[in-house]
């Protein structure tokens, strides 16, 4: 039985540095609650596709790349993407058997519960919001993993044939 080659980690350190443009991309202020959270997303996709070779070490640099793009607090975006690379790394086994609409459910669910960890840290630092906007990312990443997956899905078969 012919094993599947592993994806190169380059293919996979590009589409999440990729994706750290995407999220730092500059927007006007009205439109930064709608900006997709594009990290976590990439972050998901690879965790559940390639769990033996992006886990939490993956999370915590690019959450350290984060927060020196953005000048927050050091370490507040590495402990939110580490956390959500360990809740892929526990729910990996139901979710790769779930299909794209619960698997959309689930990418919600997990970057809601990494969002709200992200808002109480900017709470006990001082940036101190009283609203509910800052799930509407989770939101709309949910509605754009069904898209993701099937785009990468695509581009990966496309790759393997010589």
């Amino acid at each position: 039985m012919a094993r599947t080659p592993l994806i190169p980690l380059l293919a996979i350190w590009f589409s999440l540095l990729l994706a750290l443009c995407l999220q730092v991309m500059p927007l006007a202020d009205g439109w930064q609650v709608w900006r997709p959270d594009w990290l976590g997303l990439m972050l998901i996709y690879w965790c559940m596709r390639t769990p033996e070779q992006v886990g939490v070490f993956h999370g915590f640099v690019l959450g350290i790349l984060l927060d020196l793009i953005n000048g927050t607090a050091l370490g507040q975006n590495a402990l939110t993407l580490s956390l959500l690379a360990f809740l892929c790394a526990l729910v990996y086994p139901r979710f790769r058997a779930y299909s794209l609409l619960q698997q959309a459910a689930l990418v919600w669910v997990l970057l809601g519960i990494v969002q709200l960890v992200e808002q109480w840290l900017r709470t006990m630092i001082g940036d101190f919001s009283i609203h509910l906007a800052f799930l509407i990312p989770s939101l709309i990443s949910a509605a754009l993993w069904p898209w993701l997956a099937t785009m990468f899905k695509a581009l990966e078969q496309r790759l393997a044939r010589p």
